[in-house]
């Protein structure tokens, strides 16, 4: 009497479930329940699907294994080595959960529930099922766990950890996207997946703070680090009097600003050139070298004071910077001759 193969007791929850014995006879009757796919599978790979249905099996209803049983044995009427695996093709829910890092390196934890279901059967099989062995749905659901947060740590990896808090519904679309094209590739469908919880390191979570309310991320680490230091500081003995004084104020300083370069004006346009061109940058017209304030020069008087260049008397003591010589040429006091004519000064 020929054999019947169904899946009997199927539970709520179950993925998948494997025909006990790996003999299959011809003209066995094969029942696929409503929501099922069976799938032969031999020697990890996956053949001819049934869906749901009663079946009786032949050559006629299976084509890829059946031209493979000919090749091998010479006819089709022995008993041939397969192993039914019965898909269910609800939907499931999964859990995800791991640690992963953003962009720049900021720790993350996450974990959520995702929701999912076998779209290809014959792609399921061979590449979960019979690849890795994973004939029980807890086999399954740990490694479509793991499949699952490796794909997700991978895309959060390329997002700042801004973007993840601040923009949490893009960044999730995306992730999902990311790991739906993963499942895809192993016949599932991801239908969604929801966080039910996010977190990072307490620092990073200041950081994310400072960085919503508009302080730039140059100023946010300066503060840490300052913070740091004096953490670091107080459980020192002895050395935190001293060195917090040295360390910790020049972290508070500002970085020196840059003097910057005088500009030219365009006397056509109005446009502001840095020094040293000859053309201005706007209207291409020629620019004139702007003078240059002369730089005054100052003479000692006699009794030693400073006084500008050029004057007679010193405004401070009113002695007589200058005198002239026999011949008419200015001469600097004190002076015995002439530096021009050379005449003696009387």
């Amino acid at each position: 009497m020929p054999k019947v193969i169904q899946w009997v007791g199927a539970r709520e929850g179950d993925i998948v479930w494997r025909y006990p014995i790996d003999e299959v006879e011809w003209g066995s009757t094969l029942v696929v329940e409503e929501s099922q796919a069976a799938v032969f599978l031999r020697d990890g790979k996956a053949y001819d699907v049934f869906r749901a249905g009663r079946h009786t099996i032949t050559t006629a209803n299976l084509p890829l294994l059946g031209k493979i049983l000919s090749a091998i044995t010479g006819h089709d009427r022995v008993p041939f080595k397969a192993t039914v695996i019965f898909v269910s093709l609800k939907q499931f829910q999964g859990k995800f959960g791991a640690q992963g890092q953003t962009r720049e390196l900021a720790p993350l934890k996450f974990f959520g529930s995702f929701w999912f279901r076998v779209s290809e059967p014959n792609l399921f099989v061979q590449e979960v099922v019979g690849s890795q062995g994973a004939y029980t749905t807890e086999q399954l659901q740990e490694f479509l766990r793991g499949y699952f947060n490796e794909s997700f740590i991978d895309e959060l990896s390329q997002h700042s950890i801004a973007d993840v808090y601040g923009r949490l519904d893009e960044a999730s679309f995306i992730a999902r996207n990311t790991v739906g094209a993963a499942f895809k590739r192993i016949g599932l469908e991801l239908i969604d997946a929801k966080f039910e919880g996010l977190d990072t390191t307490p620092e990073w979570r200041d950081r994310i703070f400072f960085l919503r309310q508009g302080v730039s991320p140059a100023e946010v680490l300066r503060m840490q680090t300052v913070t740091k230091t004096a953490e670091a500081l107080s459980q020192s003995q002895g050395a935190a009097v001293g060195a917090g004084i040295a360390v910790i104020p020049p972290l508070f300083q500002q970085p020196a600003q840059q003097p910057q370069a005088a500009l030219i004006i365009c006397p056509h346009c109005g446009f502001q050139n840095p020094q040293g061109v000859k053309f201005c940058g706007n209207c291409g017209k020629t620019i004139s070298p702007q003078p240059q304030p002369a730089q005054q020069t100052t003479v000692m008087c006699p009794n030693g004071h400073e006084v500008p260049s050029g004057s007679k008397f010193c405004p401070e003591c009113g002695a007589r910077l200058s005198a002239t010589c026999p011949n008419g040429h200015q001469v600097q006091p004190g002076a015995k001759f002439c530096p021009e004519c050379g005449a003696k000064i009387q």
